[in-house]
């Protein structure tokens, strides 16, 4: 096949204008000036600041095709959103330091902890999401899934001290509802039942109450689902039923151990 032929079939393919790999790349340079601003000791706060409303403005030209996308005024109404989220984002630090003893100090855990990194991606990118911000959001939350393993849908409402400890393959669906002092472990899915386009604007995903434990591998689906408060959730539990606040949720294999010097 002569060149020219390829290239014509590889264009004829590209049907869609705005699919630009460039927003993808932008989105992640503008997440980490922003963890940048909110947390580096000597990052300047108000430069960062301007920088990020000229990053922000293009942005929003490449994401806003779709005509009165309410895109361009956003910007001044996220900052002012900027000091509570960050008011959030240290409560949750300061959760996962009270929480772990292998924490050796609360910078360790802005430094160096993939649940709070994911926490913080998604607490940063859940405000443009309530603002109908299109793309934006996901491609934030995405840069945190990549990089941690856990992923937090950006439409995902989460209370404050939420602790995610090791972090590694947690999935927190869209419609979850997620209260304060909430402390999930690796692997845990807060998902849906079923995936079907007509379940779009569905509570779907579980909530989950005040002061709950969950433990690693749990996988809690479906919309009417709600975990009480105080409760504690084992690991490798599958649940698709609401329980009672105050519950303790086990699921207990058979394990047999063979002593091979008994041979």
């Amino acid at each position: 096949m002569k060149l020219d032929k390829i290239i014509k079939e590889i264009e004829d393919q590209k049907k869609l204008p705005n699919l630009n790999f460039s927003i993808k790349e932008k989105t992640e340079a503008f997440t980490k000036k922003l963890f940048y601003t909110l947390f580096d000791k000597q990052t300047p706060v108000k430069d960062n600041l301007m920088e990020l409303g000229m990053d922000f403005e293009v942005l929003a030209k490449l994401v806003c095709w779709e005509p009165g996308s309410p895109c361009q005024d956003i910007w001044s109404e996220y900052l002012n959103k900027l000091p509570g989220i960050l008011k959030k984002l240290n409560l949750d630090a300061e959760a996962i330091f009270k929480n772990d003893p292998a924490a050796n100090s609360v910078e360790e855990v802005y430094l160096s902890y993939p649940g709070f990194f994911a926490i913080a991606t998604y607490r940063l990118s859940h405000e443009f999401y309530k603002f109908g911000l299109p793309l934006v959001p996901r491609l934030m939350t995405e840069c945190a899934h990549s990089i941690t393993g856990t992923d937090i849908n950006p439409g995902a409402k989460i209370g404050n001290s939420f602790f995610i400890d090791h972090a590694t393959g947690v999935v927190i669906g869209e419609t979850a509802i997620i209260e304060d002092n909430v402390k999930l472990y690796q692997g845990v899915t807060l998902g849906a039942l079923t995936v079907n386009k007509t379940l779009k604007n569905i509570k779907r995903h579980p909530t989950i109450k005040k002061n709950v434990t969950i433990y690693a591998n749990a996988t809690i689906l479906g919309g009417e689902t709600v975990i009480g408060e105080n409760s504690v959730i084992g690991g490798n539990v599958w649940l698709t039923k609401s329980v009672p606040k105050n519950s303790m949720v086990s699921h207990t294999p058979q394990i047999n151990i063979k002593n091979n010097s008994d041979k």
